[in-house]
């Protein structure tokens, strides 16, 4: 043992210290706190696992496919219209408009509120797949008051040329304007509020099926028949002359031969008779419309060999088809009498426009019907024949 050492503890000796105690306490104070940063590591650890277990579900959750209807279902703005639609109370609707800029549409100036996404692509949906020729018309959207058309029907002129003598001057083809006005069509279901306050009632669900039922049968008529007052023109409200007479602004018709039906020897023929009257290249794309009535005495015709002319479709969604062009069963179409057009041929994509404009208005009203709540819809839709050699008739006349 050293000299300071024994000096130590000599010194602890007269001082009256103990060593050994001093020992004890140091080892004690080293592993109090030894387990203390052996606890406060722990913790952090803890921590950590836990935080790395909150990025793991975030990525999980964040990697896996959209559900749309569910998400739909509890966004902000599909609650506040189910507010606005059930109570009345537009302040979600309100509070979305100002808060957010990509909903500042849903508040209209002149009252009423549009209808969010998924409830109009319902509607829409609803339309296009409901037996109007806006499902095999041209349908555009607009955000003006009217849809216009340039139409060229007139030829450019064309001549032989030498090598050595000048081009003689052709004929300027002519551009004439076409517009189609758009017209409000309106809706106005009502439901009690006693239905409305029900949770279970999906109030969106059944305004989209009675308003798109309104809509369907409303446009569907006025695309056939329409006078153009108020809403579109439809293709039979124009002039109809003999398809050899025929000229820009009228459809050409050919006749059954018979007073209000077909042939009795042949009646095949004049079903052949108006496929070719209708221009070549319009043919491609064409398509029959008639009503069920119609079909029901066209689809017993035969051609020569005693082969049907009709043909059902092979799958479900499938038209049936007249001498292989597609059929489309347009209740609105006149039955068979005399002197009507029940059947028509042409392309309906290069003859008829379907111009509409993409929002769909509500209005709720809870005064006027008590004790039920009204819902007037708007929507802005016009329609107009777009080329008369696209489209051509068949007069059950003789001539």
């Amino acid at each position: 043992m050293t000299n300071p050492e024994i000096n130590s503890r000599a010194e602890a000796f007269v001082l009256g210290q103990n060593p050994h105690v001093e020992f004890k306490s140091a080892i004690s104070g080293f592993l109090s706190e030894f387990n203390s940063f052996q606890s406060e590591i722990k913790s952090r650890l803890k921590e950590q696992e836990t935080r790395l277990a909150m990025l793991d579900r975030k990525s999980i959750a964040m990697s896996r496919p959209p559900l749309a209807r569910a998400a739909d279902s509890s966004t902000p703005h599909r609650k506040a219209f189910s507010a606005y639609l059930r109570c009345g109370d537009d302040d979600g609707l309100r509070s979305l408009s100002v808060e957010e800029k990509a909903l500042s549409s849903a508040v209209a100036g002149d009252g009423g509120y549009l209808v969010d996404p998924q409830t109009a692509n319902e509607i829409i949906g609803v339309l296009r797949d409901a037996s109007s020729i806006r499902s095999i018309a041209n349908v555009v959207t607009v955000e003006a008051t009217a849809f216009d058309v340039l139409v060229d029907h007139s030829d450019v002129g064309a001549g032989w040329a030498t090598e050595n003598e000048p081009a003689s001057e052709t004929e300027t083809p002519q551009v004439e304007r076409i517009s189609i006005p758009l017209h409000e069509l309106s809706a106005l279901p009502r439901a009690s509020q006693r239905l409305l306050d029900d949770s279970a009632f999906d109030v969106e669900g059944w305004l989209a099926r009675r308003i798109a039922d309104k809509f369907s049968r409303a446009e569907a008529h006025a695309f056939i028949a329409g006078d153009g007052h108020d809403k579109p023109t439809g293709f039979l409200a124009y002039p109809q002359v003999t398809n050899e007479l025929w000229s820009w602004g009228s459809l050409g018709y050919v006749p059954t031969g018979s007073v209000g039906d077909f042939s009795s020897s042949e009646p095949a023929d004049a079903v052949v008779d108006l496929v070719y009257a209708l221009g070549a290249r319009y043919r491609a794309n064409a398509n029959f419309v008639m009503n069920s009535k119609t079909a029901g005495a066209v689809r017993k015709m035969k051609d020569a060999d005693g082969r049907f002319l009709w043909a059902d479709g092979l799958a479900a969604a499938e038209p049936a088809r007249l001498m292989g062009y597609p059929v489309m069963i347009a209740e609105d179409m006149p039955d068979i009498a005399n002197d009507s057009f029940a059947i028509a041929f042409g392309d309906f994509r290069a003859g008829y426009t379907v111009a509409e404009r993409p929002d769909l208005r509500i209005l709720r009203d809870p005064f006027s019907a008590k004790p039920h709540v009204l819902f007037y819809a708007t929507k802005r839709i016009g329609g107009d024949v777009s080329d008369f050699a696209a489209i051509k008739l068949l007069k059950f006349a003789v001539s």
